[in-house]
Formats: structure tokens, sequence, C-alpha cells
């Protein structure tokens, strides 16, 4: 995400922090989108207040309102994140006509399954928050729902995918869609799998509800 602009390697001047926190690389409001990742996915969304994001950033309350609005933005933020790589991945593996279908969609899901496993929390369980139904999380949903199409358009440019019905294609579609994001829910519970190795294995599987032999 990008640095929040200002001096000092993306820092602001004149606003304080609460506590000294080691350096950490990382501007303001991704130390912000870090402690809230932390936070909602240990403590629950509900249950985190916008005081206790900024005490986990090293920050005053106040000072964290001249990065986001509140709650609401870091929720979007950190939910955006779980899908907008994937999107651009998937406008380049679409636009490139000279490889299979086959290896590209086998490279979309294996680049998202990396992306939703590869951190330290567990940002999927976010998707099935309640509130992420307000109409503030809209963008949210379009890169979502972009996402499912590129899968969708990339299935039925297999040769296995070209020989179903729509309908079936359709299903199909959402089959592979739902294992990818199911993921992170399987790689978490199953203790130290190497990312790269259980990625490899789940488009696999992911090919396979296509109908490509692999």
């Amino acid at each position: 995400m990008p640095s929040t602009p200002g001096t000092g390697g993306g820092r602001r001047v004149g606003r304080p922090r609460a506590t000294q926190r080691p350096d950490t690389g990382l501007s303001a409001r991704d130390e912000l989108l870090a402690a809230a990742a932390e936070l909602f996915t240990t403590r629950g969304y509900a249950a985190t207040t916008t005081r206790a994001v900024a005490e986990r950033a090293g920050m005053r309350q106040a000072t964290m309102y001249h990065y986001v609005a509140g709650k609401e933005d870091l929720l979007a933020a950190l939910l955006e994140s779980t899908v907008t790589p994937s999107l651009a991945l998937a406008g380049e593996l679409l636009a490139d006509g000279g490889r299979p279908a086959e290896d590209r969609l086998r490279e979309l899901c294996r680049a998202d399954v990396a992306l939703l496993c590869g951190g330290p929390y567990n940002l999927g369980a976010l998707y099935v928050l309640p509130e992420v139904r307000a109409e503030r999380f809209a963008d949210f949903h379009r890169v979502r729902a972009e996402l499912r199409s590129a899968y969708g358009q990339l299935l039925v440019a297999t040769d296995a995918g070209a020989a179903l019905a729509k309908d079936e294609a359709e299903l199909r579609a959402d089959l592979v869609f739902g294992l990818i994001e199911g993921v992170i829910l399987v790689h978490l519970a199953g203790g130290e799998r190497a990312v790269g190795a259980f990625a490899q294995a789940t488009a696999d599987a992911a090919l396979r509800i296509v109908g490509v032999t692999v």
C-alpha cells in the first residue's frame, strides 16, 4: 500500500506518538493497517476500538484520524488488499493469449492462494463480518466480483472449460473461486505448511474441478 506523503520515510511531522516503537520501515498508515489486521482477527472487529488500534500502532487516537477516518476505513483497506493484487494479475493473464489458458488459470490460483496465506493474519475471515454488507464496502465487493469474473473467463478459455455448458461452467467457476477463498482456513488449521507447496496443491485441485488433467 502506498506510503503516506510527508517526510521521514512517509511519516508526517507534528503528530507525536503515544509510545516509542521500533522502526518497522512502515508508514504510519501501514502501521495502523498492520495493527488493525492483528486486532480485528484476534479480538474481533466489533470488540476492537479505534483507541486500541492506535495504541497498538504506537500513536495517540487523535493522531490516527490524521491518516484514516475510522475503523471502517481500516477494514475496507484490509479487505481490498486481499483482492486487488490478484485482480491486477488476472488482467495480465487474460491479456496473455500466447500461453495456454490452463497454465494461466493455474498461475492465478497459485498466486491468489499465496497472497491469502502469506500473511500472519486470517484476513479472509473478515469477509463474513455483517458490517461488510454495508454500502461503505461496495468497492471491495466490486473488485471481488471482477476477480470472480476473471476466474470464469480463464476457465472457459481452457479446453475442458470450453466443452462445458454455460450453467456448468458457471458452477465450476464458483467452486474454484470458493476453493481459493476458503484455503486460508485450511492452511491455518494445518499448522506449519510451506505456502508455496500449499498454493501449488490448491491450484492443482482447482484445475481438477475444471476438468483439466494435472
